[in-house]
């Protein structure tokens, strides 16, 4: 089983989130936060902002980890490893790109039923300002078999 290592950057600032509409590749059509694979030497962090430079036209200024997440997908052997960031500062944009159209939303409007299932379950600890860890398996139809989801204390 191999592991590909991931990044997702969410930017919360006061009540609102910033999300953008995946316009293509993996995801396309849900909301989702900036982020995707590491580049040749790049550590979890570079990358972050690389992928929030080129998906949303900003630059995060105050990233923090926040949790780590494994996804797998049934007849796929190969585990996303997502690290997931917060930020709440950022320079430039947001401005929409090839790949995502950048928008605002309410914390209490959060359009969940367009994202991935699993949003709803560890977005929440994010904008609570605590760290998780967990691991979701999805069918082929991107719904959730199973999942452990725990609160680092």
């Amino acid at each position: 089983m191999s592991k590909k290592l991931l990044t997702l950057v969410l930017v919360q600032q006061d009540d609102r989130l910033l999300l953008g509409m995946k316009k293509r590749g993996f995801g396309t059509g849900r909301w989702n936060g900036f982020g995707g694979k590491l580049e040749e030497g790049e550590d979890l962090e570079r990358a972050a902002i690389r992928e929030a430079q080129e998906e949303a036209g900003i630059t995060p200024l105050d990233l923090q980890e926040m949790g780590v997440l494994d996804f797998g997908f049934l007849n796929n052997p190969e585990i996303l490893e997502v690290h997931i960031f917060k930020a709440t500062k950022f320079e430039g944009g947001p401005r929409e790109t090839e790949e995502m159209r950048p928008k605002w939303f309410k914390i209490n409007e959060i359009p969940y039923d367009e994202m991935w299932s699993d949003d709803i379950h560890w977005l929440p600890l994010l904008l609570d300002d605590k760290t998780f860890n967990g691991r979701f398996l999805f069918d082929e139809n991107d719904q959730i078999l199973s999942h452990e989801l725990e609160e680092n204390l």
